[in-house]
């Protein structure tokens, strides 16, 4: 069966505003800085009503993405192998802060796709898993049930990973993909053969214009 694996992406939280790493569970542990804000819960609230219908809906394992499926009506499976990018010791802190003290690292991180000097997953890893669980869909079980349509709430660093698998781009096509918070993007098809449809956003979610 043909399969249309609909990705959506979480509403924003302070980690996306700060530009920070995402901590051990979106900044719940540590800083006291819930995964989404209200302001991102009242955006996904208000997209509700424009959800996609699917005979099968799956969710990252992340507070974020569990609580933006929740404002969104959606009560998912989750799915632990679509867990965020593992950022090590990076986790929790801003970028700038960690460009600043370790430029050489953040620099092999951003040019070599195998290189984790955070102590994290590589870019190579992340691609990896959630290539090889996307390529796994259609075999899992209840994976082709119904009418072959999935909804997965997912971190942007997962839907970018999945997109350059799918349509099998190199690697550091990654660092040139942008998902919006509470954005579509569809793979049709099936494992070796997708179909990519970019990043039409939720009506009622603040779109474009809302993402920072």
């Amino acid at each position: 069966m043909t399969l249309r694996v609909t990705f959506l992406s979480p509403a924003p939280g302070p980690a996306l505003r700060e530009a920070r790493f995402a901590g051990a569970d979106d900044g719940e542990a540590g800083d006291g800085a819930g995964p989404i804000d209200p302001a991102g819960e009242l955006r996904a609230r208000a997209a509700a009503s424009a959800v996609p219908d699917a005979g099968r809906h799956l969710s990252g394992p992340s507070q974020r993405c569990l609580r933006t499926a929740r404002a969104l009506g959606v009560r998912p499976v989750p799915e632990p192998v679509l867990h965020d990018w593992d950022m090590g010791r990076w986790r929790g802190r801003r970028l700038a802060e960690v460009s600043a003290g370790e430029p050489e690292g953040v620099a092999a991180w951003l040019g070599d796709p195998a290189a984790a000097p955070h102590g994290g997953e590589s870019l190579h890893g992340l691609l990896g898993r959630v290539g090889g669980w996307l390529d796994s869909l259609a075999g899992a079980d209840g994976a082709s049930e119904g009418d072959g349509r999935v909804l997965v709430v997912a971190e942007p660093a997962v839907v970018r990973a999945a997109v350059v698998h799918a349509v099998a781009l190199p690697p550091a096509a990654f660092w040139r993909l942008d998902v919006a918070p509470l954005s579509l993007v569809a793979l049709t098809g099936r494992a070796g053969r997708w179909n990519l449809t970019l990043g039409a956003p939720l009506p009622g979610s603040g779109g474009a214009a809302a993402r920072a």
